[in-house]
């Protein structure tokens, strides 16, 4: 097997826990290639080297929150707004709206860039909560049909979603991970660059708060005390805990590790005794899982 087909099954094997995941992580666990970031997209997996600008140094920090995604219904709940919102979108535009599982199934369908999906959310999905009952009638489904549909089984219960919000984080995040891939490969001076691939992470960072509503405040805390100190900074993987990831130069990098040691870390009662090397350090992108063939 090669490591795109092992990535892909990796994905699709996540998924008997019940976490309606999307393949990120794996795909860049198998795909990964030093020194380069990575464009990756779905449905096919693809993947594509970046090559980051001179001196980004890019530094992890722990929250010291942690969430079991297979046991909340939180991170399933997006992926069902995500899917409803494509659903809903696709109703008011006429096209056969069963056939639409996602928001990118959507922007196909009508293809339109991203910029102009914004645009369609805009219009289309007014910004209080959509009643289940509601998306119901807008559907013209029954509940039931609804639930065997779009749900999963625990994300049923779930009486209200927000919609409008959730669909227009993801576009504006897909147009920001194509404005990040066209600054690396199109800014010449590296200074400029790194200004501007750090506010697309301080962006990113304020939607997923604020839009898709997947941050945690410990998360919220570190980013605040980087401010004047990394680049940029923004939460990365599921949210809700974990860890964040910023961007810092080599002559900031050290006093940036120091500053969240020191303003984060040192007495806070979940970091006793833990290491805290193995909580806040740099990185820098590194080749991927490796696959060995042993010769009898």
């Amino acid at each position: 097997m090669t490591k795109l087909e092992i990535a892909s099954l990796s994905a699709s094997s996540e998924r008997y826990i019940g976490t309606q995941g999307g393949g990120m992580d794996q795909a860049i666990a198998f795909l990964g290639t030093k020194g380069c970031a990575k464009h990756i997209q779905f449905n096919p997996l693809l993947s594509e080297d970046v090559k980051l600008p001179d001196g980004a140094v890019f530094v992890i920090a722990h929250s010291l929150a942690v969430l079991n995604k297979a046991k909340t219904s939180d991170f399933n709940c997006r992926v069902a707004e995500c899917h409803l919102a494509a659903q809903i979108m696709a109703k008011k535009r006429g096209l056969s709206w069963e056939k639409v599982s996602s928001l990118a199934d959507l922007q196909s369908a009508v293809s339109a860039s991203l910029v102009e999906m914004v645009d369609l959310v805009k219009e289309l999905l007014h910004e209080e909560p959509y009643s289940k009952e509601e998306i119901c009638g807008e559907l013209e489904v029954s509940e039931g049909f609804l639930d065997q549909l779009s749900l999963s089984s625990n994300t049923t219960h779930i009486s209200h979603f927000k919609l409008h919000q959730r669909a227009l984080h993801v576009y504006q995040e897909a147009n920001r991970v194509r404005a990040f891939q066209e600054v690396c490969q199109n800014e010449t001076v590296s200074s400029l660059a790194l200004m501007k691939l750090g506010e697309l992470m301080r962006e990113s960072h304020e939607s997923l708060k604020n839009l898709y509503e997947c941050s945690h405040p410990n998360l919220d805390k570190l980013v605040y005390l980087g401010e004047g100190r990394a680049l940029g900074s923004r939460l990365t993987g599921a949210g809700w805990g974990g860890c964040i990831v910023a961007l810092t130069t080599k002559d900031t990098v050290s006093d940036y590790i120091n500053t969240l040691k020191e303003k984060f870390y040192k007495g806070n009662p979940a970091a006793v005794g833990k290491d805290l090397d193995s909580l806040v350090f740099a990185t820098e992108p590194n080749t991927g899982a490796e696959i060995y063939k042993l010769e009898q």
